[in-house]
């Protein structure tokens, strides 16, 4: 039986996980303003989402924290996607046109799979917040009240995720000028490079 107490702690620990600015956040904001496949890009972060609280909230937490060599693995492959990814983004700022945004910052559906899979499965931050707090917090309640919580946290991922595309899509026309385009672009980039930094003093940190 869904208890609402726990649903709601856990919508509210979802969305202060989730809504802070990151890898995916940025890029379902820059799919939605460019409307180049922002809903499969929203659904494919949510489902990914919603499997990886599914296994923090079964136990797979532990098998990251007591893991060592998966936490280098994770780091490190993170940082260096990351690292190009921002890298893409950064140049292409610097060397936009109005035709070269509009070639260079489309993608095909199965572009958009493959990128969409990369910054939720090659983010270790995702693991942290998903897996591992989340895994956590629901550890505090008994065995049935989990589902409640689980499904709270599902909830607030399937709002913001698809809320974010879509309102990305609804601003799209008054984003898409060259100067503003450029700016977005920056600020992605920035965003991925500050991440991968960030990941890479950790995995030193575990060393």
């Amino acid at each position: 039986m869904l208890n609402g107490a726990i649903y709601l702690q856990g919508m509210l620990v979802g969305a202060s996980l989730i809504i802070p600015i990151g890898a995916q956040n940025a890029f379902v904001l820059e799919r939605g303003i460019r409307r180049n496949h922002a809903m499969l890009v929203a659904g494919l972060c949510f489902l990914g989402d919603m499997i990886l609280i599914a296994l923090g909230v079964g136990g797979a937490g532990k098998i990251i924290a007591e893991s060592l060599i998966l936490q280098l693995l994770l780091t490190l492959g993170g940082a260096v996607f990351l690292l190009r990814y921002g890298w893409l983004s950064l140049q292409r700022a610097w060397q936009a046109t109005a035709q070269s945004l509009a070639e260079k910052g489309l993608m095909s559906r199965m572009q958009a799979i493959s990128m969409t899979l990369a910054v939720t499965l090659l983010n270790p931050h995702v693991y942290l917040d998903t897996v591992m707090i989340q895994g956590a917090v629901a550890g505090q309640y008994p065995r049935p009240q989990q589902l409640s919580f689980a499904l709270g946290s599902i909830t607030a991922s399937l709002l913001w995720f698809f809320g974010l595309a879509l309102l990305a899509s609804w601003l799209a026309p008054q984003l898409q000028r060259l100067r503003v385009q450029q700016c977005i672009d920056a600020l992605v980039g920035s965003i991925m490079w500050l991440i991968a930094l960030g990941l890479l003093r950790h995995g030193v940190s575990l060393v």
